[in-house]
């Protein structure tokens, strides 16, 4: 067949267009231009940044919110490697993401030469597809595989490269995109169901245990009425944040600190854990099961992985919201509330209700998470970095709808949240975004301030300043009785977001902070807070939870 006037960039957009994609995150290079060029035609927003590692992170929160790959691209060599630690992330933290990028000639790609090295081979072990575009005539089907697999639960990142010489070739008129089929969850097995009943039925203090795969299968409300129907306490991995309500009476709160934390007495007394949407990337089971010996019904869209602190003892693979209802259709048992579940809210309550009244400076860790609470809607965006941050954040940020808490819990990568605020925003224009990061994670991806000026996607960011790696000093006074090495000055932060265009602010006081957060949470521009905080609170938290014993 004879070859169009379309070139096989062209093509490739076509099919990213016909797969819903809005946006590409990216830096351009010499070996992609037409890419770059097809994509300035179309009806995809071209999203320059000034890091690629930060295009990946866009690209992964906004698959995060949208449940469709987010997409970002670079070109070959130094930039597609760059490409490599959100795509990463992506793929750990169950999220969709397509990183295109360049690659060299066919006349050269099976030599040493300029730029070139084996990315397939560097992607692979970080998604769930990676390989060459080889041929033009392959893109609808590549493209169409790609974000099958990386939509597909469990969802995650795939990878594909584009030979400069490929994407420059001309293709045939009769090439067009495939059509796109989403896959249907299939329903719960009846016989599985009564197994799992039977399970609830003999147990004496069941618990549940959400995951994200509970958010992402669109489960909240179906988790909610299981809960309520059967008066079963709920506590959440920190990824899964907000797939139950942290204001509802059975709410227990986010497991998975590094300590023994309140929530972790539910599981104390647990005989059976009812697992909803949970992978064990979240965190280790060993934190809530330690002697292997509580039964577990594990509701999910994919097979438990192994694990000996994670043996389960009935298994159901559907959709988590018809399982849900299924089960609690097929059991008779309904629980005691009892006083225990009242004990570990009130706990958490009071903490950060002391947190708030706290005036003292640097702020306290509770008193930050409590005015960032206060300045943020129930469907507004916050997202916690990798840091102490994310510690407080996790534990103690009330959260009541899902995805609407952002941690990276799979990789835990440092700096995601910045260029993640961007990609948050622009999934969700309606909403409040605010990037929570400490000044260590801040200055790795700082950068792209200059991008969500530029864009006009206006998030404020807050950082939690103690001039050092706040965790790993926490980590080594637990385990060493001191911290060595993870110390260092900053610029000023407010001259610095201010050298941007963007607003600076520096809060002088502990009554500053809300006010502060509501100013630069309503402008319509890019807002930099630095907060200092008193980190002495990390151990003496960690001390009185040692300190704390059950049953109570």
């Amino acid at each position: 067949m004879a070859e169009g006037r379309r070139r096989a960039a062209e093509l490739l957009v076509q099919c990213l267009e016909h797969e819903g994609v809005t946006c590409v995150f990216g830096i351009p290079g010499e070996e992609n231009i037409h890419l770059t060029d097809a994509l300035s035609r179309s009806s995809i927003r071209y999203v320059l940044v000034r890091h690629e590692q930060a295009a990946s992170f866009m690209a992964e929160i906004q698959g995060r919110l949208t449940g469709r790959a987010g997409v970002c691209s670079a070109t070959l060599g130094p930039g597609a490697i760059n490409l490599l630690l959100g795509t990463a992330d992506a793929f750990t933290n169950s999220t969709p993401v397509l990183a295109l990028s360049a690659q060299v000639g066919l006349s050269r790609i099976y030599k040493e030469s300029h730029q070139s090295v084996d990315l397939v081979s560097m992607f692979s072990p970080v998604t769930k597809w990676a390989d060459l575009i080889l041929t033009p005539g392959s893109i609808p089907e590549m493209v169409r595989k790609a974000f099958k697999l990386a939509q597909t639960e469990r969802p995650g990142s795939v990878y594909l490269g584009v030979p400069e010489d490929v994407e420059a070739a001309f293709v045939a008129d009769h090439l067009v995109p495939l059509a796109v089929n989403t896959p249907r969850a299939d329903e719960p097995s009846t016989s599985q169901i009564a197994r799992a009943a039977a399970v609830l039925d003999s147990s004496r203090r069941p618990i549940i245990l959400a995951g994200h795969g509970a958010a992402r299968s669109g489960a909240a409300e179906a988790l909610l009425r299981f809960s309520e129907l059967l008066s079963l306490p709920v506590a959440t991995t920190f990824h899964g944040k907000g797939v139950f309500p942290d204001d509802h009476p059975h709410s227990l709160g986010a497991v998975g600190f590094m300590s023994h934390d309140y929530v972790n007495f539910g599981f104390d007394d647990a005989d059976v854990i009812v697992s909803v949407g949970y992978e064990l990337q979240e965190f280790d089971p060993v934190r809530i099961n330690p002697d292997g010996d509580k039964q577990i019904i594990h509701l999910s869209r994919v097979p438990a992985e192994v694990d000996a602190h994670y043996v389960v003892e009935v298994g159901i693979q559907a959709d988590i919201e018809s399982t849900l209802t299924a089960l609690g259709q097929a059991t008779t048992r309904r629980f005691a509330q009892g006083t225990r579940r009242e004990k570990i809210r009130r706990l958490l309550t009071d903490e950060l209700a002391q947190g708030a009244a706290d005036n003292s400076f640097p702020l306290k860790p509770q008193r930050v998470v409590a005015d960032t609470r206060s300045a943020l809607g129930r469907s507004d965006i916050v997202l916690a970095d990798t840091g102490a941050v994310k510690m407080w954040m996790a534990r103690l940020y009330p959260t009541f709808e899902p995805n609407t808490c952002l941690i990276s819990n799979g990789l835990s990568t440092m700096s995601f949240a910045l260029p993640g605020a961007v990609g948050a925003k622009l999934a969700a224009p309606g909403r409040k975004v605010l990037a929570a990061v400490g000044d260590g994670a801040f200055l790795m991806n700082s950068q792209e301030i200059e991008t969500a000026l530029r864009e006009r996607v206006h998030v404020a960011v807050l950082i939690w300043e103690d001039n050092a790696y706040g965790l790993i000093g926490w980590k080594m006074d637990l385990e060493l009785g001191h911290h060595v090495e993870v110390g260092f000055s900053n610029p000023d932060f407010v001259a610095y977001a201010e050298s941007f265009g963007a607003r600076g602010y520096r809060v002088g006081a502990a009554a500053d902070l809300l006010p502060i957060l509501n100013e630069a949470l309503a402008v319509d521009t890019v807002s930099v807070i630095t907060c200092p905080v008193d980190y002495t609170e990390n151990l003496r938290l960690t001390n009185s939870l040692g300190e704390l014993s059950g049953p109570f």
